[in-house]
């Protein structure tokens, strides 16, 4: 595999990331009806540019009927060639790509769609770099690729891309450049759903609305309405906050998605969750994560992980507001 930029940027093996194929002449329309975000009207990206810019590449999100997220995922418009059918990727968390690709199937009925799996025929890699703007990263005749917002950390912006490529039968080894990639995406403040936190959030719930996942002027999808009166009523009491603790502090206490936190004045119930985490690349002693909580155990008194006795959470600044509307 090669790819061209004018510094090369760090490559990292990413397990943990699937993609869906959804094509066929109606496959625009049918994904229309399907996510929380406006898909109509995407450009097509042919190799070997990758997709970038929101009129390229969009967040979106799959609800069931009560609003609650079923999946996260970067979608991008990537046809064979340029004389054939749509065809979009999905960019998804390995582990929930199978049943997703299923449910969707379940809803195609007469339409010209075919939804695709192929998460075991395709891997995904992340791309980051810190000395030039991925802007110019081009790819194989057989890849395909989108840019993700770029992500500040230590005075340092990092910009990012996803790159999928056909399986060779070799072994993609992880790396240091994993590590990397996974703590840039924690601190992206960006959600991902795994398979342990799905329908725990409606979209609000993890600031999907703030970070351009939802469209609330495109029409009805699954769960549309909660998702539109959870904005418009101000229903939302819980959002995503970066946070980090100690690993030494950690324990056998579990940082993976999904692990409880809670505030010390309140230990009869949970105060959220971890969404995502990763250690730090530059700091040994340090584990970052996003973490979904209630706005009101953020006003004063310590939020722990696991229990009331867990490490503490320090609550960082988010890099982006919150959109009014």
């Amino acid at each position: 595999m090669i790819i061209h930029t004018q510094n090369t940027p760090i490559q990292a093996s990413l397990p943990q990331w699937g993609l869906i194929f959804v094509e066929g002449a109606d496959a625009a329309s049918f994904l229309q009806n399907q996510l929380s975000n406006s898909v109509l009207g995407l450009n097509r990206t042919l190799a070997p540019q990758i997709a970038q810019t929101h009129d390229s590449v969009r967040l979106v999100g799959y609800c069931n009927a009560k609003g609650r997220l079923l999946a996260s995922a970067w979608l991008g418009q990537f046809p064979e060639d340029a004389n054939a059918p749509d065809r979009f990727a999905l960019f998804i968390s390995k582990d929930i790509a199978a049943s997703i690709a299923k449910r969707l199937s379940m809803f195609v009925l007469r339409s010209k769609v075919k939804v695709i799996d192929a998460s075991s025929q395709w891997s995904v890699s992340g791309y980051c770099c810190n000395d030039s703007d991925i802007t110019d990263l081009q790819i194989e005749a057989d890849q395909i690729g989108l840019r993700l917002p770029d992500v500040l950390t230590n005075d340092q912006t990092y910009s990012r891309a996803l790159v999928a490529s056909k399986n060779d039968g070799s072994e993609n080894k992880l790396s240091d450049d994993f590590i990397q990639w996974n703590h840039l995406e924690v601190l992206s403040a960006i959600p991902r759903i795994v398979l342990a936190t799905q329908e725990q959030f409606v979209p609000q719930m993890i600031n999907f609305e703030s970070v351009a996942g939802v469209d609330f002027k495109k029409g009805c999808y699954p769960g549309q309405e909660i998702v539109a009166r959870s904005q418009y009523r101000g229903a939302i009491k819980r959002r995503l906050q970066l946070a980090h603790a100690s690993i030494n502090s950690l324990g056998s206490v579990s940082i993976a998605p999904a692990s409880e936190l809670f505030h010390v004045n309140d230990p009869s119930q949970p105060a959220g969750m971890v969404v995502l985490s990763s250690p730090s690349p530059t700091d040994p002693n340090r584990i970052d994560l996003q973490v979904e909580c209630k706005l009101d155990a953020l006003e004063s008194g310590e939020i722990r992980l696991g229990s009331v006795q867990g490490p503490v959470l320090k609550i960082d600044l988010l890099p982006y507001l919150f959109i009014e509307i």
